[in-house]
């Protein structure tokens, strides 16, 4: 038989292979069913490449946001949030219980986590599934009936139905990403972008509200939550001999009428969630002031209106900053210069000097970088390259975007061969793997 040297053709062959390539559990293999046009190809499953991912098939995917070498969480197809790894090193099991919520008034169980139905293998053989999930997970809160996912990197765009409801909700996930400007693109950076739209015949009241435990505490001393401008930081202190342990994340909005509860209820086991979502369920809101320590969470709380088929955007922004790790490789570290120290730093500590200014400059440049990376994304997406060819590139791009990828204090970067769970593997950049890779020289040839 003859044999197909095509290279056209070899790359259609490969270019699906690529998909599970990436160094977390990125995007699964198919979607819904459809009949393609004439002369599309589609990938293994029915999907046409490039279009949504629903149904069984969006119980997969992990979407990376963050910067190059700055940590990431992952935007789940659901909605959900996981693999928060913002501690210089992969976190692929953890999921901390935070999450968005909306509440309409004068509907009986009117309220919903922002997110679709929680798949069955999270809840069934998984670390810590026995106890409700890793850090007290949410999964026994209703949810919206339906997801759908649709990645445009590094976009990524979630739409939420339930019949029961008169709202369309459609979520948008991103973080900056432009060639040549190497900067931007490794900012500890996230937003989700809720929009809500009035399906009903009449004048609806809501409650937007977004939900988190502080993941960031390091044991018994140290944390906090506390007060930013529409928002709320989650803190750990530095433990003596410990100051890797030191972190804030910051989870705000741009409304002027949020209202912000700095401390959850402090009770046992589940009884600070509980207390949350009763909140929630009963379309209230919150407003406690910061406490000195042991806040086990914070709540921020939107309330609107919307008129029938009215659309509202609520922009929740992120940001996260641990300025120290415990990380060398090689020699013990003692020989550390001032422009490096003797562990592992990452550059964005360079940068800026603390959370509250990591959140100041997102919120005073968010707009420019949002245009500038849609630039990016929509000249992607409409190249002429095959379209397997653009999923598979698109898949391979979020490897910068992970814990496999570091940027150190003095804006050199480097990378791990790949992630493991919670560590990475073969280090120094090894060229048996990153010789062979094409987007760092093309897209930031500085680095």
């Amino acid at each position: 038989m003859k044999k197909s040297n095509n290279r056209r053709f070899f790359l259609k062959n490969i270019a699906v292979a690529y998909l599970g390539a990436t160094t977390i559990p990125a995007i699964a293999l198919a979607a819904k069913e459809e009949t393609p046009l004439p002369g599309e190809k589609k990938a293994p499953g029915g999907r046409r490449f490039n279009e949504t991912y629903s149904g069984k098939y969006n119980n997969r995917i992990a979407f990376p946001v963050g910067g190059i070498g700055a940590g990431m969480f992952c935007l789940e197809g659901t909605g959900a949030i996981s693999h928060m790894s913002v501690h210089h090193n992969p976190e692929m099991f953890y999921e901390p219980a935070m999450f968005a919520a909306i509440s309409i008034k004068g509907i009986p169980d009117g309220a919903r986590v922002l997110e679709g139905s929680v798949p069955d293998w999270k809840k069934f053989g998984q670390r810590d599934a026995g106890l409700g999930g890793t850090s007290g997970a949410t999964w026994g809160l209703p949810r919206f009936n339906e997801s759908t996912f649709n990645a445009r990197f590094p976009f990524a765009d979630i739409r939420l139905r339930d019949n029961a409801l008169p709202l369309q909700v459609a979520i948008k996930g991103w973080s900056p990403f432009t060639p040549g400007d190497e900067d931007h693109a490794s900012m500890p950076f996230g937003a989700l972008e809720y929009q809500f739209t009035n399906t009903g015949t009449k004048p609806e009241e809501y409650i937007f509200s977004y939900h988190a435990r502080n993941f960031m505490r390091q044991g018994d001393a140290g944390n906090s939550v506390k007060a930013m401008p529409q928002g709320f930081v989650l803190s750990q202190e530095a433990i003596p001999d410990a100051p890797e342990k030191k972190g804030q994340f910051a989870i705000f909005t741009t409304e002027p009428a949020t209202i912000v509860d700095h401390c959850w209820f402090r009770g046992g086991w589940f009884d600070p969630l509980t207390m949350s979502w009763n909140t929630v369920k009963a379309g209230e809101t919150r407003n406690t002031a910061p406490v000195e320590k042991d806040a086990p969470g914070g709540s921020l709380y939107v309330p609107f209106r919307l008129q029938p088929g009215e659309k509202k955007v609520i922009r929740l922004m992120m940001t996260w900053y641990v300025p120290d790790s415990k990380l060398h490789i090689g020699d013990s570290p003692g020989g550390g210069t001032p422009a490096t120290g003797k562990y592992y730093r990452p550059w964005y500590s360079s940068r800026f000097k603390d959370v509250e200014e990591a959140a100041a400059y997102w919120s005073g440049h968010y707009d420019e970088l949002y245009r500038q990376t849609s630039l990016f994304t929509n000249t992607f997406y409409k190249s002429t390259l095959p379209p397997e060819v653009l999923e598979a590139v698109a898949a391979n791009l979020t490897i910068l975007k992970s814990a496999t990828v570091m940027r150190q204090y003095d804006g050199r970067f480097w990378c791990w061969e790949g992630s493991g769970d919670n560590w990475g593997s073969c280090h120094g950049t090894c060229t048996h793997v990153w010789n062979y890779a094409q987007a760092v020289p093309h897209l930031f040839p500085a680095l």
